[in-house]
């Protein structure tokens, strides 16, 4: 057998199929440089792209077959049967034959498959019989169960779904017949109105509005922008985002990537807002291009994976090891190297995990549907290993610790008295801005009253706007009242707009901004936030109208008007989440970019302590190591950038924690991507959704206590398996061992181990729906391949014990000490050692008595006990001489039943003893 086939099955053990979008791809493109991803593109699509961007609006769109009011339903219709939908086809599940294929392409059912073939040309139908239907069993029933499995975590992801802003034109009853002669015909004007469909519906021509947080959802032109940043790190290595532009204005290039008018599927806006047109979708886009060159995996090995990976190299080196041994020992002592060579594969095969994967992916899929029902959905179903595993919990503090229901409660004058001038200023900056509104500017919006007072529709006109971004931490809105004059009213961070504040609107008049004005203005905004209110700054100035576009070096000598200030209460479930999760061993640090003191404020509320808070500026300060030191004594980090926050997040995982990242926010990103399991919500922006590993359905700390109960009973269910099989065939191959040194026949033949080895698997399938012991899922769950190996060493040879008693029985009480007698002993033998291998699933399954302190789930009871009963009646029943097996006396049944009580007794004696010497995970 090809050792590099093993080597490559094993890599891709428990490897799931890809649930998750595209952009969990595009680490793999972060260390590109430019030169070097675009030489990884076709010329053609280069070309194409080039072509797109020096080419004049109108003659663009004529060519996309699209509109300045963009597409008709009907028309995206037709162009979606024309291209597809917009998805990279890399990302496409296998056919059912394909799945099948990988099934059965395992080294396991291929050295099946040899010894089936074998035992034909050996004209041994009965062992061929036996082996085929092996085969066949192992290879359908991991095809179904993967083959469920998949699709219901298919349903699953299919419930997260990324939109996109698109024009769409409302065509007449002639709709179709009108798009099918676009070009043919005149149209009349028709009403142009913006509508939110999934990403994967869009379709070259499709006019799209981006904004903050937005995915780019394919390569597009632009047709208009304001202030637009985008990342692009992901596609061409840059850390810092670019500006784009409806214009190229850079230098003359053939290199896509570097054209300003151009933006890219997988990268996300920063800032700004756009409206494009799109020229290629799914697998003709940039991105599509790259992933149908890139061979690499997409995505790291868990550190389950790389544990599961080792055992099973141990098992291949063990198997290695032992099978020539078998083949030697017996080819030599019984002269039959045929049989001997049988045997010695049939060894291998009992040696390996075969139905490891199936396990895996049923178990990972169980806990998947599981968590949906607690509104917790998995777009990828290897996150649920580091679910169980996570020991600290980095989450945002609005919305998770509080209502996510902010209402304003003051909006005052720099001295803190009430002012409805700020209220206005305030109002007119939320109702004009287009980029990304929060819940902030929801709630200056309720207030209805102002709207009537101020009539902006009637009094206002919008000229410009300077978007927010995470660096100015603010933004500003120009109107135009009467068309007199121009206002600029800019809201942000308390902080960010004294620093492009000089004077302050006192009453009626501006006077200017005084050392001692500014000590009032920190002392009124500190005692708001004192009080939880979470303090925005409001600033404005009039300018003349002399132009139309305006930009950040505006938003200078302003005049401070007042402030906003919002409360957001904790939630009533907060306090009783952070106390479980502290039950479950998971510490939570929150990780905000709110103010300290109404933080500090909101944790106190909630039950964590705020003796100690840090914010940004400190952690700028900070080197790696100071760094490392301070997030272990540090539980509040406060007035945090983006980076920042992946910067703690980074540093906790290098101190040895499996950090957890709960955001939703387009800052909250870069911290999901580098956590170990990233989480959002299906409310979030969309480069948050597709960043993150799990996606909650509300927004809960709660739910996510019981989506890390759940995935630790996944992590115990898996890692039950693994215990049970390592040990059980270690013992097996001693026992196998000893009887071939001394017993001057087969101790079994090849088919009987097969056919143990099959009713075994079959009691293992039920494992996924097991229970699991309440102390299992208390604390955080590492997985530790030297754990496996021990673990290995020291029940393996409990079963192999009561083998070589067994054989002691069968020589000695029985006369099955001669080659004629061979039968009887390998019955003897084949009911014993099936009836140790399930009882150990019910023995190992739980660090208690079994049975009475801990019962296995009523799935697992019905297997285990249907398969020892079908081990009992292969021997005595009337199929016995097909296995070439016979019936055995009954006096066999009361010394059988004597020795699986001492089997039992001394199993728990083991479990005792190695509880208190290492533990029990």
């Amino acid at each position: 057998m090809n050792l590099n086939f093993l080597k490559e099955f094993f890599a891709n053990f428990v490897r799931t199929r890809g649930l998750g979008h595209h952009f969990k791809r595009l680490a793999m493109f972060e260390s590109m440089a430019t030169t070097e991803v675009s030489r990884e593109i076709p010329k053609q699509l280069s070309q194409e792209l080039l072509a797109a961007a020096n080419s004049d609006v109108d003659g663009l769109l004529l060519r996309l077959e699209s509109h300045p009011d963009g597409l008709s339903e009907a028309h995206a219709a037709l162009m979606r049967e024309r291209f597809g939908h917009n998805e990279v086809e890399h990302e496409k599940p296998p056919t059912w034959w394909q799945h099948l294929w990988n099934c059965y392409k395992t080294p396991f059912d291929i050295l099946l498959t040899l010894l089936a073939a074998i035992s034909y040309f050996t004209e041994d139908m009965k062992a061929t019989i036996v082996i085929s239907t092996m085969v066949v069993l192992s290879v359908v029933i991991r095809f179904w169960q993967e083959r469920k499995s998949n699709l219901a975590a298919e349903k699953l992801k299919a419930m997260v779904t990324n939109t996109a802003t698109v024009l769409r034109r409302d065509l007449a009853e002639d709709a179709m017949e009108d798009a099918k002669r676009y070009f043919e015909v005149q149209l009349h004007p028709r009403t142009a109105q913006k509508a939110e469909i999934p990403i994967r519906d869009i379709v070259p021509g499709d006019i799209v509005f981006l904004s903050a947080g937005d995915m780019i959802p394919a390569d597009c032109r632009i047709l208009t922008s304001k202030d637009l940043f985008v990342s692009q790190a992901a596609m061409t290595g840059e850390s810092l985002p670019v500006e784009k532009h409806a214009q190229h204005k850079g230098p003359d290039t053939v290199n896509a990537l570097e054209l300003d008018n151009l933006v890219f599927m997988g990268t996300n806006v920063v800032s700004g807002s756009a409206m494009v047109v799109v020229l290629a979708t799914g697998s003709r886009t940039y991105f599509g291009a790259l992933t149908q060159r890139v061979t690499a995996t997409d995505r790291t090995t868990t550190q389950f994976q790389a544990g599961v990976n080792q055992v099973a190299w141990l098992l291949i080196r063990f198997m290695l090891v032992m099978s020539p041994l078998v083949l030697i020992i017996n080819g030599v002592t019984k002269d039959d190297w045929l049989e001997a060579f049988l045997f010695a594969m049939s060894i291998a095969v009992g040696l390996t995990p075969e139905m490891l994967p199936m396990i895996v992916t049923s178990t990972l899929a169980k806990g998947a549907v599981i968590l949906s029902r607690h509104k917790v959905i998995v777009k990828r179903l290897d996150a649920i290993q580091n679910f169980g595993a996570m020991d600290v919990l980095c989450t945002d503090k609005t919305g998770t610790l509080t209502q996510d229901k902010i209402f304003l409660a003051r909006h005052t004058d720099i001295w803190g008295e009430e002012s409805d001038d700020v209220l206005e200023a305030a109002y007119l900056n939320s109702y004009y801005q287009t980029g990304l509104k929060n819940l902030l500017d929801v709630a200056v919006l309720e207030h209805a009253e102002v709207h009537r007072e101020l009539d902006p529709a009637a009094n206002f006109r919008k000229v410009d706007e300077i978007p927010f971004d995470f660096q100015r931490r603010r933004m500003s809105v120009v109107v135009a009242e009467h068309d007199e004059h121009h206002l600029l009213i800019c809201k942000g961070a308390v902080e960010e707009i004294l620093s492009i504040c000089h004077r302050v609107r006192h009453g009626e008049v501006d006077e200017p901004l005084t050392p001692e004005l500014l000590a009032q203005i920190r002392q009124v905004t500190a005692d708001l936030n004192e009080d939880g209110l979470r303090v925005v700054a409001v600033a404005s100035k009039e300018l003349l109208p002399t132009k139309e576009v305006y930009g950040v070096a505006d938003e200078g000598a302003m005049s401070l008007i007042g402030y906003v200030a919002f409360l957001d209460p904790p939630k009533e479930t907060t306090a009783p989440a952070l106390e479980a999760l502290a039950a479950h061993g998971v510490a939570v640090k929150v990780l905000t970019g709110d103010n300290e003191l109404v933080t500090a404020k909101i944790c106190r509320g909630v039950g964590l302590s705020d003796e100690r808070v840090m914010v940004g500026g400190d952690v700028e300060r900070l080197s790696d190591d100071e760094l490392a030191k301070a997030v272990e004594a540090h539980n509040i980090f406060a007035k945090l950038t983006p980076a920042h926050k992946e910067r703690i997040v980074r540093i906790l995982k290098s101190n040895g924690h499996v950090v957890g990242f709960m955001g939703d926010g387009i800052n909250d990103a870069p911290a999901l991507r580098t956590a170990d399991i990233g989480i959002s919500v299906d409310t979030a922006v969309d480069i948050a959704k597709e960043a993150a590993d799990i996606i909650l359905l509300e927004k809960s700390l709660m739910v996510l206590e019981e989506g890390v109960v759940e995935g630790r009973k996944t992590f115990a269910n898996m890692l039950k398996y693994i215990k049970m099989t390592a040990s059980s065939n270690f013992g097996n191959v001693f026992s196998v061992l000893v009887a071939s040194a001394f017993i001057p026949f087969l101790p079994m033949l090849p088919m009987h181990l097969l056919v143990q080895n099959l009713l075994y698997d079959f009691s293992q399938i039920a494992i996924p729906f097991d229970n699991v012991d309440e102390e299992l899922v208390k604390s955080p769950q590492r997985w530790n391949p030297a754990d496996i190996g021990r673990f290995m060493l020291f029940f393996g040879p409990v079963s192999t014990i009561f083998d070589i008693l067994t054989y002691l029985m069968m020589w000695f009480a029985f006369g099955a000490n001669t080659p004629e007698q061979q039968t009887l002993f390998q019955s003897g033998w084949f009911i014993e050692g099936l009836m140790t291998q399930t009882l150990v699933v019910h023995m190992i399954r739980t660090r208690k008595i079994p049975f009475l302190q801990s019962r296995a789930g009523t799935p697992l009871l019905f297997m285990t006990g249907l398969i020892m009963a079908c081990g009992i009646f292969i021997p005595m029943g009337p199929v016995a001489h097909y296995f070439k097996l016979q019936a055995l006396p009954l006096t066999y049944f009361p010394l059988l039943a004597a020795l699986l009580v001492g089997y039992m007794l001394l199993t728990q004696a083991m479990k005792s003893f190695y509880t208190r010497r290492y533990g029990w995970q």
